[in-house]
């Protein structure tokens, strides 16, 4: 049996393309094979787990004259598997060598026994192993080849009207301008960037394509090998129509570039898998993020596959997943899902629809916890779960999903506080307003009084007017107490942006009386009697009572932040702007941990206010210069704005207020 019938060869194979950002992988994979006799490379299809293993060998070789043999075992024909252990044998006895099993995936279990049979007959051998799986035998050093780095998404929005990638997954704008400096240094933007100009010399990364360039290297999950492909098609596509057409047919769009096609690796795996691990993968590609063992469980885990079974399938295939943050966590490589979604949705059994709903249920109950761990004071916690679950969430908040905008509503009400106080009212309003728009009347009132508060947010308090109109018809019909508590402290809340603090109180008092003891929904009574603090102390600061601290505080931490505002204005008022600045600077602390940036821009106006008092005018205006990337477009320009005008030239105030709109705010702050 020669070597071409076999796949074994003593040169090992010329090195596939450039070594980009596995430096560090290199240095623990040389560091094992130098103690152990069996490591194992494992990843998805792609990952780069054979040109990691070509670059080891190659640089042992160079520098210790290491003895390697090579296997490809992806190419080997099937009738030649009984043979290969004995040629192997033969052609090790007495040596000290390396071998290297290439894709032992191929051989099942047979790849193990292979493994572990050399290993006992041929005491000075080594074994550098590449698979989608462990090979679980005695003695295995297993080495996990992660994804390379990407630049992570921008949290502002604006969003794309429709995700660009996968169902449920939000994504910045691509068309808009970003420093490359920013993407530059992540090795998956180098490994683009190289392949893209061997396709296309006149390729460049500019301000221009960087953010569309991100965001494929993002979509991509960082595997090597698709990033390839897609940088092959840069002599037909541009960045950003390279992603438009990786969102709506991922495999086409791969299986067109230079090299082997994505979809030939998904049908490997695929193939490679038992029954009950194909099923498995099938449902998993329902989930738009991560997942761990007890979504699968609860997801995927009915009729042919129980929960329990769902699971052991789940740590059989997981050295194939892309491990996602978090112990425990995995996602699905792009084209495997892409794939996989296909088979699911044209299965003859029908579990697409079931595994789908289920799901949808899963998302509700996750945003309904999210939002019941807000009211018990866990805030912190609740935001980190919307926020692991919120591709998830993403997907089940499509109102033309078989869920319907119902459905959808219901969980963009219960992430309120997602959208509302931890600075993503953009996307929030995007979600509810397209649910709205599908929902046919009449439409539930609790989402018309989100929809209200979203818009009023953007300081856009005429165009909430139609919405708080039909917000108070329907929760009068439908007998929803708090929704009209709830919609009494949103006008409270645009007359305290326009500075109408009289009757910011009241109608924060008309909310207060009309609130339920315990809300099922929304901000809660601690929220609503922060904010009507807030308006008195502007009016009547002499009645609102401040300590040096209570002893325990409030449970909400989002409205204690509120509570430390309004003791700012009372401090300042009765002439203590150090007690008044340590309020605020509390303030800022929680409104930081939630990214609550319309507190962070209230708190940042109220500074200004103490600096112009104390006649430092150019902090002041850096200070509202920082304030303007959070405050509401449409509101009205703050107070102390027109006294900081009058007291610096024109250049002087252009020249702080536009310096502080480009520092950071915890420069400015160093305190925080």
């Amino acid at each position: 049996m020669g070597e071409a019938g076999s796949g074994v060869r003593q040169a090992v194979p010329a090195e596939l393309s450039s070594f980009i950002g596995r430096e560090r992988e290199l240095t623990a994979l040389a560091s094992l094979l130098a103690t152990q006799r069996l490591v194992t490379l494992t990843g998805p299809a792609g990952i780069g787990k054979t040109r990691l293993a070509v670059r080891t060998v190659r640089t042992l070789g160079d520098r210790d004259g290491l003895d390697a043999v090579w296997a490809e075992l992806g190419a080997l024909p099937e009738r030649c598997c009984a043979r290969l252990g004995t040629e192997l044998a033969d052609r090790l006895a007495g040596r000290e060598a390396l071998l290297v099993l290439d894709g032992c995936e191929q051989l099942g279990e047979a790849g193990a026994e292979l493994a572990a049979e050399l290993l006992r007959r041929l005491p000075g051998l080594r074994i550098l192993a590449t698979s989608q799986r462990r090979l679980r035998i005695s003695g295995e050093a297993v080495l996990a080849v992660p994804p390379l780095s990407v630049p992570t998404a921008p949290c502002v929005p604006p969003l794309l009207p429709a995700p660009p990638v996968l169902p449920g997954q939000a994504e910045p704008d691509p068309t808009r301008r970003f420093p490359v400096a920013d993407v530059a240094g992540y090795a998956a933007v180098r490994l683009f960037e190289e392949r893209a100009r061997g396709a296309d010399p006149f390729f460049e990364l500019t301000d221009r394509n960087a953010g569309a360039v991100a965001a494929l290297c993002r979509a991509l999950d960082g595997i090597p090998g698709a990033l390839e492909l897609a940088a092959g098609r840069s002599h037909q596509y541009a960045p950003a129509q390279a992603l438009r057409r990786l969102g709506s047919d991922p495999l086409g769009f791969l299986a067109g570039g230079a090299g082997r096609s994505t979809r030939v690796d998904a049908e490997r795996s695929l193939r490679l898998a038992s029954p009950a691990e194909r099923l498995l993968w099938e449902r998993l590609s329902v989930f738009a993020g991560s997942f761990d063992r007890a979504a699968v469980a609860e997801v995927c885990g009915f009729g042919a596959l129980t929960p329990d079974t769902a699971v052991e399938a789940l740590l059989r295939l997981a050295p194939g997943l892309l491990a996602d943050a978090g112990p425990g966590r995995y996602r699905l490589p792009l084209s495997v899902r892409a794939y996989a979604a296909r088979r699911l949705a044209h299965g003859s059994a029908g579990d697409g629809a079931t595994t789908a709903r289920r799901h949808r249920e899963r998302c509700r109950v996750v945003a309904e916890r999210a939002a019941q761990l807000w009211r018990a004071g866990a805030q912190r916690e609740a935001r980190a779960l919307a926020l692991r679950e919120l591709p998830e969430l993403r997907t089940a908040m499509n109102p033309l999903a078989a869920g319907g905008p119902g459905a959808a509503l219901e969980i963009a009400v219960s992430l309120w506080f997602l959208w509302s106080a931890c600075g993503m009212a953009a996307e929030g309003r995007r979600h509810v307003e397209r649910a709205l728009a599908v929902h046919p009347a009449p439409r539930p009132s609790r989402a018309l009084w989100l929809a209200a508060w979203l818009v009023a947010a953007f300081g856009e308090s005429d165009g909430a007017d139609p919405l708080l109109v039909e917000a108070w018809t329907e929760a009068v019909h439908e007998g929803e107490d708090a929704c009209l508590a709830y919609l009494a402290h949103l006008r409270g809340t645009i007359a305290l942006w326009e500075d109408r603090y009289e009757d910011a109180a009241a109608e924060y008092r008309e909310g207060l009386e009309l609130l339920p003891a315990d809300p099922e929904f929304g901000p809660g009574r601690e929220a609503l009697r922060a904010a009507h603090t807030v308006a008195v102390a502007r009016t009547d600061p002499a009645s609102v009572p401040v300590g040096d601290a209570p002893p325990d505080g409030p449970a909400d931490l989002w409205a204690h932040s509120w509570v430390s505002c309004a003791h700012a204005l009372v401090q300042r008022h009765e002439g203590r702007p150090g007690r008044a600045r340590t309020e605020l600077l509390s303030a800022l602390r929680t409104q930081f941990a939630l990214d609550d940036t319309l507190g962070q821009a209230f708190s940042v106006e109220l500074l200004a206010e103490l600096e112009a008092d104390q006649g430092r005018y150019a902090e002041a205006a850096r200070l509202l210069g920082a304030g303007s990337r959070t405050r509401p477009r449409a509101a009205p320009a703050p107070r102390v704005q027109h006294t900081v005008r009058m007291r610096l030239t024109a250049q002087a105030f252009r020249a702080a207020y536009t310096s502080g709109a480009r520092t950071p705010l915890r420069e400015l702050l160093p305190e925080l």
